[in-house]
């Protein structure tokens, strides 16, 4: 399977440079966005041994006995958003509208632990307390350090693409100071008891809800991109993170940027892989924002592809009835077939 070209950012001239090299990583942005809207994040500034420690610390929690980790799980009615996922618990192709086998990972989610402001209290719903595990004792506190730097990282891209759209440099980031934020480790194990059917992903193909999603994982095989209907490799290099726009990006550029569907394939023999280990920290946005097209991304006349809607009315279609956004005018397959193009 060849590997795509996803486009490689470096965001140190961005966070450091002249005006000119800041206009410059913005319009790179803007190139991506058009193109895949996948990613390859450098000059981040994030240290690898916060990675590392994340990754330990998961390590230790997924080594443990089934029972204990399923101690772990959160309480039916927050519908997975935090806690613990067993082995084949989820399908996630079904909210791209497909069908498959059960997903062959597990994984553990965690949310925003900053949410005594107000408006949190009127969209607690978004926002449940997270369950964290008795051990490893380290899991809490590497789990938030690698949180604060990747908060900053979302930042910086927020901002970069903002200034890509033509708007003012915080106006994306405002939109994602009371955002719902995912944070969730992914494991992916080759062994027995864990053997693919005919068919079977690690996680289904999908295209995330959301506005951008940031990733650490393993530089193995695993992560594909599908794009003029073939799926395609991407291997993070160590110390990359690896970005992808999301639905809500895509209704808010009115389709100038795409939201691509990807999957996961599980290790399989032959590939050199017992294992796969990802950290995806997914930005979903504020619910209460409205998604209308950005202006500079409609043209003079023009009817905007997709109807306003509240991004906490849009999450919840996806996540409860598989929903795939549909334009005003139609064309194949909404945000799928636009990434597809």
């Amino acid at each position: 399977m060849p590997e795509l070209p996803v486009h490689e950012i470096d965001l140190a001239p961005f966070r450091t440079g002249k005006p000119a090299d800041r206009a410059a990583v913005a319009a790179a942005f803007d190139r991506a966005g058009r193109d895949s809207g996948f990613i390859l994040l450098t000059g981040h500034g994030v240290d690898p041994a916060l990675v590392d420690a994340a990754f330990d610390a998961w390590q230790a929690f997924f080594d443990l006995p089934l029972d204990e980790k399923l101690h772990a799980v959160a309480p039916p009615e927050h519908d997975g958003m935090i806690g613990y996922t067993a082995y084949g618990a989820q399908a996630l192709a079904y909210t791209a509208g497909g069908e498959s086998p059960p997903d062959l990972m597990e994984a553990f989610s965690i949310g925003r632990e900053d949410t005594t402001d107000p408006f949190f209290d009127e969209y607690r719903a978004w926002f449940p307390p997270n369950v964290w595990p008795a051990a490893p004792a380290s899991l809490h506190a590497a789990v938030d350090a690698l949180e604060r730097a990747l908060h900053d990282v979302a930042d910086v891209v927020l901002r970069a693409m903002a200034l890509a759209l033509d708007l003012p440099e915080r106006w994306l980031v405002e939109r994602a100071e009371r955002a719902v934020v995912t944070t969730r480790c992914n494991h992916y194990l080759r062994g027995p008891g864990f053997e693919p059917l005919p068919g079977q992903p690690g996680l289904g193909g999908h295209t995330d809800y959301g506005m951008a999603t940031l990733l650490v994982a393993d530089p193995v095989p695993g992560l594909q991109l599908l794009r003029g209907g073939d799926w395609h490799d991407v291997i993070p290099p160590r110390g990359s993170i690896v970005c992808n726009l999301g639905d809500m990006l895509a209704m808010w550029t009115n389709d100038r940027w795409v939201s691509t569907m990807h999957r996961v394939l599980p290790p399989a023999p032959g590939d050199g892989v017992e294992r796969r280990r990802s950290i995806a920290r997914f930005l979903d946005g504020d619910p209460s924002v409205t998604l209308s097209a950005i202006p500079s991304c409609v043209a003079p006349g023009e009817v905007p592809r997709y109807p306003a809607v509240q991004a906490g009315e849009w999450l919840m279609a996806k996540i409860v009835g598989g929903q795939t956004a549909q334009p005003v005018e139609l064309h194949d397959g909404g945000l799928t077939g636009a990434a597809n193009r």
